[in-house]
């Protein structure tokens, strides 16, 4: 079955997709680019940076422009989607949600519509599983995105590994935040995955950050060999 991954360049989406690669072909990865930073569906913090992700594992890349507006976004999803299945011929769309009923809900209806099948690998997995199978398997990811206390300006790129695994279970304990950042606390960005044949090199990059809420701004990466 020829698969089509949303793709929001974070760990989520991108470790979605490499368990869809091990079951199914994955034809293209999907974007919507919002033109609202406080979008109801999408991942926003350095959407820029999956065409490179893209290129880095071989895939074609699909990306559509959406105001960002609650009902417009479902219809420019619903049109992108159209247009993958007549580009890429795909049959069935993958999702990196986790918990989130709001997306996965809304997600199914439209392939429904469109007759689309709806792979969620990642619904409900238990947490702590999930991160440490995300680290084992070989992707590097960074913290582009913080959304919530406790957090500090230090977590702005800083890589999730097993010390930060290990803060982050506490942050989890101690403040009611998710595990996995489903919860919007963080958000994170891909630049290594088992299935990219070259990796992101982050060049130059800004930190805007205040009062617990803080992105990490790439403005330069490139490809490099692994």
């Amino acid at each position: 079955m020829k698969l089509g991954v949303l793709c929001s360049g974070g760990k989520d989406s991108l470790f979605a997709c490499f368990r869809a690669m091990q079951k199914e072909e994955v034809a293209c990865l999907i974007t919507l680019f919002p033109e609202n930073l406080e979008s109801y569906m999408f991942h926003t913090p350095n959407l820029h940076m999956v065409p490179l992700q893209a290129d880095a594992a071989g895939l074609p890349l699909k990306s559509f422009q959406t105001e960002g507006i609650e009902d417009a976004e479902l219809r420019d999803l619903s049109e992108v989607l159209k247009i993958a299945v007549t580009e890429y011929g795909i049959e069935g769309v993958v999702t990196g949600a986790l918990m989130s009923v709001y997306q996965a809900t809304r997600i199914q209806r439209i392939c429904k519509d469109l007759d689309l099948w709806c792979f969620n690998p990642l619904w409900y997995t238990d947490p702590v599983r999930y991160m440490n199978t995300l680290m084992a398997s070989g992707f590097r990811v960074v913290v582009s995105g913080v959304f919530a206390e406790p957090f500090d300006e230090s977590w702005l790129g800083r890589e999730l590994d097993g010390t930060t695994l290990e803060i982050l279970s506490g942050y989890a304990r101690d403040y009611g935040i998710t595990l996995t950042g489903e919860g919007g606390e963080y958000e994170t960005l891909v630049l290594d995955a088992p299935f990219f044949n070259r990796k992101i090199v982050i060049q130059e990059s800004e930190r805007h950050y205040r009062n617990f809420r803080g992105v990490l701004s790439v403005k330069r990466a490139s490809l490099e060999e692994k």
